[in-house]
């Protein structure tokens, strides 16, 4: 089957091409739009990422293009029409546990860098500056850690953050009984959210859960509270979360993903002005570490995306029930 890649990278290049079985991969560097659509004429099917538009034109111009399928190479698919994809009888279908231990130990590498300062005191160290001064951290051990949204990821960043010694209390529709079992209290948002040091969110973007963290829940919270986000960009509300900076009543922030990212992450743009006053007026706080969706890459994540996306290909081209098929 010939698939069109958008919004590819070096390292999209290198392990489909390591995987790939028989298909002929054309990659292409733009993004997946209406702009960008014609691209994938005489393509059976396509495979996007987290930050390609498959809205309701897109996926009917794709259908009358004589695309086949849709493959998103990530977990997240709220950037997918999928009661067009429906009607246009077009399967969607994803990754959806590439590697639940790259993301988790990312956010705990988020929390770590945060608390010891250490991108600081990189930074001193290379320019011959070996002082101490507000660098003082704290002790994880016994802290109370807040975990929005217990799945496959969640629940490894849990066990991670119980063999620091905290207390975890978590918030999902349902109640994990092993993470009960381990400890884990489950609590609704409104009294979680004011009892924590630590809250990491690991929930999926949808109506339900979009800008969970806005003024108003960041007002619940204990001042000083260290907030993490390594799942979707608009699970907070970027400008709420700047005001509470500025208040102090967020003491840190760390997010591996931006509501407004697709223009921005995966792009080298070190050389040109960056118009987004949002994330630039975020970046110059001292206290919050921005990193560019990159929770997701390691060796082990990208192997697994490569392999769990061509075989999805392989079973749609033979006939097989999808087993990571979207609705």
């Amino acid at each position: 089957m010939r698939i069109a890649f958008f919004s590819t990278q070096s390292y999209d290049r290198t392990f489909f091409s390591r995987y790939n079985n028989g298909h002929e991969l054309v990659f292409f560097d733009a993004p997946l739009n209406e702009q960008t659509v014609s691209l994938a004429t005489g393509f059976g099917a396509v495979c996007a990422f987290v930050n390609d538009v498959l809205s309701a034109p897109v996926i009917a111009q794709l259908a009358a293009q004589e695309v086949k399928l849709i493959a998103l190479r990530c977990a997240g698919y709220n950037n997918v029409d999928l009661h067009a994809a429906s009607q246009h009888q077009l399967p969607v279908v994803r990754v959806p546990a590439y590697s639940p231990y790259a993301v988790a130990e990312h956010a705990v590498a988020m929390i770590l860098t945060l608390n010891r300062k250490i991108h600081k005191a990189y930074n001193r160290v290379r320019e011959g500056n070996f002082s101490l001064e507000r660098l003082t951290g704290f002790d994880l051990h016994g802290k109370t850690v807040g975990v929005i949204g217990t799945g496959k990821i969640g629940q490894v960043f849990i066990d991670i953050m119980l063999g620091f010694g905290c207390r975890v209390l978590a918030f999902d529709v349902v109640a994990n009984r092993d993470l009960e079992a381990k400890g884990v209290e489950y609590r609704p948002l409104v009294t979680l959210l004011p009892d924590c040091d630590i809250i990491s969110l690991h929930c999926p973007m949808n109506e339900q859960t979009k800008q969970i963290i806005g003024a108003q829940t960041l007002g619940m919270m204990k001042k000083g509270v260290m907030l993490i986000n390594t799942s979707r960009g608009g699970l907070v509300d970027t400008r709420a979360a700047i005001d509470a900076l500025k208040s102090g009543q967020l003491g840190y922030l760390g997010i591996d993903v931006y509501e407004q990212e697709e223009k921005l992450f995966f792009h080298n743009l070190s050389e040109v002005i960056i118009e987004d006053e949002v994330i630039m007026r975020l970046m110059s706080f001292p206290n919050v570490l921005v990193t560019a969706h990159q929770g997701f890459f390691t060796e082990e994540a990208l192997t697994q995306i490569a392999q769990t996306t061509l075989q999805s290909i392989n079973d749609f081209e033979a006939g097989k029930p999808l087993a990571f098929k979207i609705g």
